[in-house]
């Protein structure tokens, strides 16, 4: 249809960006009780502005940035939060290249390649979906670079505690994991 509903927010959507999950709400719920007032918050893998746009939407003392690999995705977010009147500085970055806000959310590619897809799932970008053998790599990558002190990440079905253990390995050592409405372990939060 060209659009989807996202918390507060009708995000226009397209095959560069993954349609926003109600799942992705729960990691949107977590920044907005947690981050303290006044913060910096950066938003990794953006797509298509959802969670980023309902930050700035829901938490308007917040400083939101955000960041994604595809030039694609980042004129799709851009083009959500000039429609919405929305301020977000997005820039094109690989993880957290240069980012260096103390507050990070993301919703990284955690499907294991060769995984049997949902049928809506099909026409999707593969590149936003998919991270290597386990679902772990772009994680891996993730917490090699992370510098902030606050990070909250949505993880797949089974990858919470895999997901923790890189996250303490990386110094980020009290960690908290928010389960969905289906009582799957859907957001790791650690923070130094």
């Amino acid at each position: 249809t060209g659009c989807k509903g996202f918390r507060h927010l009708e995000l226009e959507v397209d095959p560069r960006v993954l349609i926003p999950r109600p799942e992705t709400e729960h990691l949107v719920e977590v920044a907005v009780e947690r981050l303290p007032p006044g913060a910096h918050v950066h938003d990794v893998g953006a797509g298509s502005g959802a969670v980023a746009l309902a930050l700035a939407d829901e938490r308007p003392d917040l400083t939101v940035t955000a960041s994604d690999l595809s030039e694609g995705a980042l004129a799709v977010a851009r083009a959500n939060a000039a429609r919405l009147g929305l301020e977000v500085t997005f820039c094109q970055a690989d993880l957290l290249e240069g980012v260096d806000a103390p507050h990070v959310v993301a919703n990284l590619p955690y499907v294991e390649e060769g995984a049997a897809l949902a049928p809506e799932l099909a026409h999707e970008p593969a590149g936003a979906l998919f991270a290597g053998l386990d679902g772990l790599d772009a994680f891996r990558r993730f917490a090699a670079q992370v510098r902030a002190g606050w990070v909250a990440l949505e993880v797949g079905a089974g990858q919470a505690a895999a997901v923790a253990a890189l996250l303490r390995d990386a110094g980020l050592g009290y960690q908290d994991v928010v389960r969905d409405l289906a009582g799957i372990e859907r957001v790791v939060v650690a923070w130094r």
